[in-house]
């Protein structure tokens, strides 16, 4: 029998509230017994490292970048950076839904040396205001933010240069070759950490808002280059550097990086969000579309292995995961993806408490995408509340959390007041090459069959009387 590609429906994400008082068991009598369904552990996301209570909304450039020809007419430097970010400003939807962050990718800067005393520089050619700060304050007078990216080492061309405020010579305390034109950090050497602060401090003083930092190790694989098995204490020098700068700034690191607890404590401790998997664009295939529904398979599947990670026990978190940038805004021939493949993407990037970052052609926004990303409603029930309160994978009918076509996905219940809960249930479809999907026939009649929601949320383990809300067609 073949099974249709649903994705996430308009009947598939409930906002559901219980009225009852904690330890109240309301269930109805179901074949599947609630007693044998693992308890829902409490996992909450508190603030992050920096200082910050809610994942990042905005734009990023590397999509188009990657994929030129999904919008030929645009160029990476600062006009076209703008006319993106100003269309950003300008839509009224996605100004209420807090996309603010106008974020650089690779190429903003000199890629070879540094100033001299080795700090990072605009490439006055293509941004010639960032220094000035004429292009930062340009997206500040609009109520946006601004955010840039950064690589780990130093320049080879700058060993000879001394580091700002200190008689260090950069190749003393920095050696190598990492495959990006840059040397190794001699993390524990005098003058490094200064290298950091200074860099920082003249991004505060140019009115950068967030830093992406890329190629971080343990993570980044299949990177091509030369990078060191560990960069993390660069997560560490990055974050001391910001708080010690005289402006808040996001720290963002990338990519796929690893779970393990040492370094996950590390990034938690030090970093605002995450990548959880690699990137979901088309690079490197000169794709006229941005993405294919199999590559985002692979980046929810990536979610729900972290996020497994943390569900045995109740457990705060600090750090915010960031799934890639969103390809939602296009239409299918830009994007590469359905309408409902779209709408399941915004979902569960949502329901994650997940980077909330476009990576579209906003000059191209069409009217699936407008009303996607202008439905305040579904931002304040859903990204609001899973910022504080990330989904969980529940297999349906037994409470697991293997990777699964038909699955259920629970954020919440909240801890306090009306013991609000999220539940996702989607169908992805045949595994695509990279999803790790698993069909259940048990888990298919389920889906097929006229189970209420209140069924369905006590097969997830949710055993409270629960009124429900479909959130996509409120």
């Amino acid at each position: 029998m073949r099974i249709p590609r649903l994705a996430t429906t308009s009947a598939s994400l409930l906002a559901s509230t219980s009225s009852f008082k904690s330890g109240q068991d309301t269930s109805p009598s179901l074949s599947t017994s609630s007693s044998t369904i693992p308890p829902l552990h409490s996992l909450t996301i508190t603030t992050t490292p920096n200082g910050f209570s809610s994942s990042t909304r905005g734009w990023n450039s590397f999509g188009i970048q990657a994929n030129p020809l999904t919008n030929p007419a645009f160029t990476f430097d600062e006009q076209h950076a703008l006319e993106q970010c100003d269309n950003m400003a300008s839509n009224e939807g996605l100004k209420a839904n807090g996309f603010v962050y106008c974020s650089l990718d690779s190429g903003w800067s000199v890629g070879d040396h540094g100033d001299d005393n080795g700090r990072i520089i605009p490439d006055t050619t293509t941004f010639p205001g960032i220094a000035s700060g004429g292009m930062p304050g340009h997206l500040h007078a609009e109520g946006l933010k601004f955010g840039v990216y950064v690589v780990p080492g130093a320049f080879l061309q700058d060993v000879n240069k001394t580091i700002l405020n200190t008689n260090v010579r950069i190749g003393d305390v920095c050696s190598g070759d990492n495959g990006l034109a840059r040397c190794n950090w001699d993390y524990e050497a005098d003058g490094v950490q200064q290298w950091h602060d200074s860099v920082v401090e003249q991004f505060a003083s140019w009115g950068v808002d967030f830093i992406k930092f890329d190629f971080i190790t343990p993570g980044s694989p299949d990177n091509g280059v030369n990078l060191p098995a560990n960069e993390s204490l660069g997560v560490i020098a990055y974050h001391t550097a910001i708080s010690r700068s005289s402006r808040p700034m996001r720290l963002d690191i990338s990519w796929k990086l690893a779970r393990d607890p040492p370094d996950y404590t590390i990034w938690e401790s030090n970093a605002d969000s995450f990548r959880t998997d690699q990137d979901i664009n088309n690079a490197g295939s000169n794709s006229g579309v941005f993405t294919q529904w199999g590559t985002v398979q692979r980046a929810i599947d990536n979610y729900r292995q972290y996020i497994v990670l943390h569900t045995d026990d109740d457990e705060v978190l600090s750090i915010y995961p960031d799934m890639d940038n969103m390809f939602v805004a296009n239409a299918q021939g830009t994007s590469g993806i359905t309408d409902e493949e779209r709408r399941s993407i915004l979902s569960h990037w949502m329901m994650a408490g997940s980077n909330l970052i476009l990576g579209s052609d906003l000059t191209n926004i069409d009217d699936f995408g407008q009303s996607l990303l202008s439905n305040t409603f579904a931002f304040t029930t859903i990204a609001d509340f899973a910022a504080k309160n990330p989904m969980r994978p529940r297999n349906p009918g037994t409470g697991g959390q293997d990777a699964k076509q038909l699955q259920a996905w629970i954020a919440g219940p909240s801890s306090s007041g009306q013991r609000t809960a999220l539940v996702l249930l989607a169908n992805y479809g045949p595994d695509l090459g990279q999803g790790g999907l698993v069909l259940r026939l048990v888990v298919l009649k389920m889906f097929q069959s006229r189970l209420t929601s209140l069924a369905y949320l006590v097969l997830l383990g949710l055993r409270r009387m629960y009124g429900t809300i479909r959130i996509w067609v409120h």
